[in-house]
């Protein structure tokens, strides 16, 4: 067992489809997809937080009254049009799949993002972890001094600041909260000019005769987190570890082409952690919430979306790791068909869109399609929790696998009601 990576001990863990019950989520997960060999090694996550109007993105309803003020563009693949303000994106479309028909019930922000972000719905006591530290508990090397789910960008929602029950070990480590600027620099990681490498090695260990005195006598969980908080940071403090955020590092040029807002710099600190091995980074992209003025927001951070995912996919291609590196870009629902008297558009979950790409999908193609008017679904609904389901097996884990949950009851990595979106593996 000591010679096994988690990701085997995942798929070797497996239970034989044979012995189970084949429910309608079984037949959904067919042995030759349980089988195939993991595409995709590490996650970047694009959150679109506040629910993005995917009506005015990737489904444009052009020439009705619910269309708005956009025009759809052809893109790389013949017959997929998107928004006009994402010219980038649209040359990509051979790379990608869009999700048009994605649903859910869920129109509170706060629930429906758990629903997102978990796989799950709120469930009394269950403190279940989000998709980031799912991943880290799965697939990091806990020899790197990095940690596996790094978030990027604010806002800190309350989802954000958990690893559910998986314990402190894959918490997510924040960069660039409350920051203005795109430095996305980590603080406090320096030690004082006046205290040389004797110094600090004394003072390490010192430190540590300390804490092992103080754990002995106050063993207990929060006395664990807290020891781990303190070892990732002083992993962090080892030069190799702090180079990665380290974005002077980069040709200007290409920081240019990400955009120099704290999204475009963030979607190309996202580049460089995966290059490290992290296995799941997030980079937020805040500002969707627009039940007013919404087409001048929209337009405004599509420019900021377009020039950082555009080219993010691009540098991931180029380098080598697209083909090994999942991307997704969500909110937590999508906004009204209809436009209020505020120019805006208000909470929409019963259909909006995603878009991944990378990490074994197959891209070139738009599922599902929406009504004339974008009000309802007219062909392949895709549940919010398929699309878990589906990022598991793509990265080699099997969904039926299960976690202990703190309140002691089995948990697994996707809802049992879930299937894999076949089209896309």
């Amino acid at each position: 067992m000591s010679q096994m990576t988690r990701r085997a001990w995942l798929q070797a863990s497996a239970i034989p489809l044979g012995a189970l019950s084949f429910s309608d989520w079984m037949r959904g997960l067919a042995a030759e997809t349980l089988g195939r060999p993991a595409a995709a090694k590490s996650v970047i996550l694009i959150w679109l937080n506040g629910g993005p109007a995917t009506i005015d993105l990737w489904d444009l309803k052009s020439g009705h009254s619910h269309g708005g003020p956009f025009s759809p563009i052809s893109t790389a693949v013949p017959g997929i049009e998107i928004s006009e303000h994402l010219p980038a994106i649209a040359s990509l479309t051979d790379k990608l799949a869009i999700l048009r028909t994605m649903t859910s019930r869920e129109g509170d922000h706060s629930r429906a993002t758990h629903l997102v972000r978990t796989g799950y719905l709120p469930q009394a006591a269950i403190r279940f972890p989000p998709l980031g530290s799912l991943v880290a508990h799965a697939l990091q090397d806990e020899s790197l001094d990095l940690p596996g789910y790094v978030t990027i960008g604010p806002p800190r929602t309350i989802i954000r600041q958990s690893s559910g029950f998986l314990g402190p070990h894959v918490a997510p480590f924040a960069v660039g909260e409350g920051e203005r600027n795109s430095s996305l620099t980590i603080p406090n990681l320096e030690r004082f000019a006046d205290i040389d490498d004797v110094a600090q090695t004394q003072r390490l260990q010192m430190l540590g005769q300390l804490n092992q005195g103080f754990q002995k006598l106050h063993a207990g969980p929060t006395v664990e987190n807290l020891h781990a908080s303190l070892q990732g940071a002083l992993r962090l403090m080892r030069p190799q570890a702090r180079a990665a955020f380290i974005l002077d590092e980069e040709p200007d040029s290409l920081r240019d082409d990400y955009g120099r807002t704290q999204f475009g710099q963030g979607c190309l600190l996202a580049r460089r952690l995966i290059e490290r091995e992290v296995s799941f980074v997030e980079v937020t992209l805040d500002g969707w919430d627009t039940h007013n003025n919404n087409f001048a927001e929209v337009a405004r951070l599509s420019a900021i979306l377009n020039a950082g995912l555009g080219t993010l996919l691009n540098d991931l291609q180029d380098r080598g790791r697209l083909d090994s590196t999942l991307v997704l870009c969500l909110g937590e629902f999508g906004r009204t068909p209809r436009i209020n008297t505020n120019q805006g558009r208000d909470h929409w979950p019963h259909n909006w869109a995603a878009v991944v790409a990378g990490g074994g999908v197959r891209g070139g193609q738009a599922l599902g399609r929406t009504s004339q008017d974008g009000t309802s679904i007219e062909e392949r609904p895709i549940p919010v929790t398929d699309l878990m389901a589906t990022v598991c097996v793509l990265l080699g884990l099997d969904p039926r696998h299960q976690n202990m949950s703190n309140v002691g009851r089995p948990i697994r990595l996707a809802d049992p009601n879930s299937h894999v979106i076949e089209e896309l593996v």
